[in-house]
């Protein structure tokens, strides 16, 4: 079950990624991490510095994708953010947090931007 779970999630942020850089947005890492946690994809909108949590459910069985973003995530982060900009030499105007949440079912997946969730 790990192993299907890791594939979903990788899946996941391909489409996520594909479909920011068809947005107009411009992909600068993927998967960072640090010791506190890891960010899914950070990203360029213009001047703004985009922080992208991607969430994958393959069954509404418990509730959909967006629905399991916690605030206490939300929270990690702005800080996960604020560590990733610390070790840049980029000028960014304003920092957001997104949410990709991709739900699917029967192999098909329905895409939700959420932009500024914190």
């Amino acid at each position: 079950m790990g192993a299907a779970k890791d594939e979903l999630g990788r899946a996941g942020e391909e489409m996520a990624a594909g479909y920011l850089v068809g947005e107009g947005m411009e992909i600068l890492a993927r998967n960072w991490r640090c010791r506190e946690g890891e960010i899914d994809i950070v990203a360029r909108d213009g001047a703004v510095l985009v922080v992208v949590e991607v969430r994958t459910r393959s069954s509404g069985a418990y509730g959909s994708a967006f629905a399991s973003v916690t605030e206490a995530k939300l929270a990690r982060l702005r800080r996960l953010g604020a560590r990733w900009l610390a070790g840049q030499f980029q000028w960014f105007a304003s920092v957001r947090i997104d949410v990709v949440a991709l739900d699917g079912f029967a192999g098909t997946f329905s895409i939700r931007h959420e932009k500024g969730v914190f």
